[in-house]
């Protein structure tokens, strides 16, 4: 590629269809901006307790090529996503709704081999593997994914606990009796 050709823009299409589909090796660089309903990301759907109107997220997606120093430039590709979901809260049991936000940074590479070979140290940008026929939706779904915490919760004080969360099953423990000391059990099995 000559370092002093301008490349073409094109302006990625909002439809999820046509986000399965985007072909990194062609000599042009891409943005666009989009909303897709929890319904279009069959994985995230899995995930959600519940959709309420709203939820969904907001995607940005913008490809340039960077100069690198002795070789051809690199693409680079920045990724934002940013929208709502119910997941259960694991304190209390219920729908919790969390907004999440993920800013990424990939440099599209022509083949596995350069991938691998990637520093691992370089945790401000990955490798992505280019191809004629990418999947942006489904990298925009991993991404979304890899946003939501592990052990969704309400904001600390605005539930409270379930019961099971305690071990109690039906929430009506007998306070009066109180669990027996498991040492005084491995005392009396000792006498006996």
């Amino acid at each position: 590629m000559n370092r002093n050709q301008v490349l073409p823009q094109v302006e990625l299409s909002a439809d999820p269809k046509a986000l399965s589909r985007i072909d990194f090796c062609a000599p042009q660089s891409y943005q666009g901006s989009g909303f897709l309903e929890i319904k279009a990301l069959p994985r995230v759907a899995e995930e959600a307790s519940s959709v309420e109107p709203g939820d969904g997220f907001h995607w940005e997606v913008e490809t340039h090529f960077a100069n690198s120093p002795g070789s051809e430039p690199q693409q680079i590709l920045k990724l934002a996503v940013k929208g709502r979901i119910h997941l259960v809260c694991q304190s209390c049991l219920q729908d919790c709704g969390l907004d999440l936000a993920q800013e990424s940074r990939f440099v599209i590479v022509t083949s596995e081999e350069e991938a691998d070979a990637f520093p691992m140290e370089d945790d401000q940008q990955e490798p992505l593997v280019a191809s004629q026929h990418f999947d942006l939706l489904g990298l925009i779904e991993d991404e979304i994914l890899l946003s939501m915490p592990l052990i969704p919760k309400h904001p600390d004080g605005t539930c409270q606990p379930h019961a099971s969360s305690f071990g109690e099953v039906d929430g009506a423990a007998d306070t009066s009796e109180k669990p027996q000391n498991p040492f005084n059990i491995l005392k009396n099995m000792k006498k006996n």
